[in-house]
């Protein structure tokens, strides 16, 4: 248990790369899930960027263990060239920032369309997976609401066609969907490379990890018994920052136990709900 790296998307809790990195190492992270920096998204940084961020982050001790990238995550209908561009671009940046995984989707499909797109979104996820071919960078699936693979036997039969990728386990998008996360998990385990850490209440909304219905306790556990080494926590945590506004310094209030004053307040609670659960 002691080899469980914790990286995270901690541009929830601040924008700003400085401000990622003072997050992470108040929580004791490893690391970024590097998806937002300094008001772009990742995969539109420039390499000069992108080794500023990588500098900043050598300083500090801290690793990137994957890049969030939207790679994937756009229509089936839409062109596909430029987007296949933008993968090549970010898989750069991945190697200037040291990161081994890129996350990415498998195409926004019209609901109920899945298996007249089947073709389609197979012949892209093809083409992505050998443009990484030599990279040194694993294209990591992860399930998504409105994808192709939004469900787990769809991720499965992605994950059957290309033994090239790997999967990221996200329960509480797979509650969103309506899809049991233990039974997902079964089918999947075999092929996940690291696990979201989100949970969510039966009515989708996103809470911190074990006070859902999303059994990660069973879920990380049963990944570290595998020899499971990375998580990544992804906050999606409510927050109201205009709450200090309507309080008083002695008379607080809360106006919903999963709502939180700050982004930094929720990021730190995303965290510290992780490190109860290990």
């Amino acid at each position: 248990m002691s080899e469980l790296k914790i990286y995270a998307f901690a541009d929830e809790a601040s924008g700003r790369i400085d401000g990622q990195i003072g997050a992470m190492l108040r929580n004791g992270l490893n690391g970024l899930e590097i998806r937002g920096v300094d008001g772009q998204n990742i995969a539109d940084i420039t390499p000069q960027k992108a080794r500023e961020v990588r500098r900043k982050l050598d300083d500090n001790g801290l690793t990137v263990w994957s890049i969030g990238s939207p790679i994937g995550k756009i229509g089936i209908e839409e062109a596909f060239e430029p987007h296949l561009d933008k993968l090549r671009r970010t898989l750069e940046l991945a190697g200037i920032l040291g990161a081994g995984n890129l996350r990415m989707f498998s195409f926004y499909v019209p609901q109920g369309g899945e298996d007249e797109c089947k073709a389609q979104v197979f012949e892209r996820m093809g083409r992505m997976l050998e443009a990484a071919q030599g990279s040194g960078v694993t294209l990591c699936h992860e399930n998504e609401k409105g994808i192709y693979g939004a469900l787990a036997g769809r991720c499965r039969e992605l994950l059957d066609a290309f033994p090239a990728l790997e999967g990221i386990f996200d329960p509480a998008n797979f509650i969103q969907c309506g899809q049991d996360t233990w039974e997902g998990w079964t089918m999947l385990k075999d092929r996940i490379r690291y696990l979201h850490i989100k949970d969510a209440l039966p009515d989708g909304r996103v809470v911190p990890a074990g006070k859902g219905v999303g059994r990660l306790q069973d879920i990380l556990d049963d990944y570290i018994s595998r020899g499971g080494q990375a998580v990544s926590v992804e906050p999606h945590l409510a927050v109201f920052d205009g709450l200090k506004s309507l309080e008083r310094e002695d008379n607080k209030t809360s106006i919903d136990t999963f709502t939180y004053p700050s982004s930094d307040a929720a990021f730190d609670a995303a965290c510290c709900a992780l490190k109860a659960l290990i």
